[in-house]
């Protein structure tokens, strides 16, 4: 009864960027379950699955095909999104469950052809004989065959919005969704208020790179603190080199850039190639020249 009720209801085609995000959580799974695989194998010696990858691989795959789309008629990434599969083949427009063959063929076509992929090509890689070649050659024209194919279905379903894969369309199975798509109910308020953040948001990541923010802090601090509103003491540090106008330390080879301030040279040479329109902190003087300082201090000036 139970049975007969779920054959009997409706379904509901399934938007195009649902089904490409399936395929991608399909690809994001394989790829976390192999990570995780080979961690287990850390601790021995390096390069013992590599003889065996492609078997790992599906037979790992094989695990996930018997919980998925044997037992449930969906992928995982399906599953998430509220899809799974139609047996498209039947004439009926009511849900119908795939298969055992299309199963067992989906196993075949997605499993067994990618290991059957990388198998052949470690098999004749290293083989030196001409009949080996001609298989070899026989499989990369198959193989480029089948992508090409691939590639004309995506065009296919860009249009039609129906058989993401190659495979989909050869056995006759289709994406749709398991209940019905609830409509969202979402205030205007609340839409408008998310465009504009975002709208900010970029034209803010747009704009943050154009600033140049050194020169700015620089600027604001020559506005804060003038050469005119100076005490006597910081002049007088300043006339007698005791003190670089950007660490605020003694100066380490005392250079000017045409002001009464002082710099050290490491300070001054690293600020203007870091920004050619650089301006002296204190006064906002440009570097017309940049000089070392020829001033002779007594020793009694650095003890204190």
């Amino acid at each position: 009864m139970a049975s007969s009720t779920g054959n009997e209801k409706s379904v509901n085609p399934v938007l195009r960027i649902s089904q490409l995000d399936a395929l991608e959580l399909n690809k994001a799974l394989e790829q976390l379950v192999w990570s995780q695989f080979t961690n287990c194998f850390h601790g021995f010696k390096p390069g013992i699955l590599a003889h065996f990858e492609p078997e790992v691989k599906a037979f790992l795959c094989l695990i996930l095909w018997k919980f998925t789309i044997y037992s449930k008629n969906a992928t995982v990434g399906q599953a998430i999104l509220n899809i799974q599969y139609k047996n498209n083949l039947s004439q009926t427009e009511k849900y119908q469950p795939l298969s055992k063959h299309q199963k067992l063929w989906y196993l075949i076509f997605t499993i067994g052809g990618r290991w059957l992929e990388e198998r052949c090509y470690d098999l004749f890689s290293n083989r030196q004989q001409q009949s080996f070649h001609k298989i070899k050659s026989y499989i990369s024209f198959g193989s480029g065959l089948l992508k090409l194919c691939g590639l004309l279905n995506f065009l296919i379903f860009l249009r039609k919005g129906t058989f993401a894969t190659l495979t989909e369309r050869i056995l006759g199975i289709r994406s749709v969704f398991c209940k019905p798509q609830s409509v969202r109910q979402v205030g205007f308020d609340y839409m408008n208020r998310e465009l504009l953040w975002h709208g900010f948001a970029e034209f803010l990541i747009y704009l943050l790179p154009l600033i140049n923010v050194q020169k700015l802090k620089l600027k604001i601090s020559s506005w804060c603190s003038p050469i005119a509103g100076l005490s006597n003491s910081e002049n007088t540090l300043a006339a007698h080199c005791r003190e670089c106008s950007l660490c605020g330390e003694w100066p380490t080879m005392p250079h000017t850039i045409g002001c009464p301030h002082v710099f050290c040279y490491y300070c001054i040479k690293s600020n203007f190639l870091f920004d050619m329109y650089f301006t002296c902190p204190k006064c906002g003087s440009e570097v017309h020249s940049l000089q070392p300082l020829k001033y002779k201090i007594e020793m009694t000036e650095l003890r204190v």
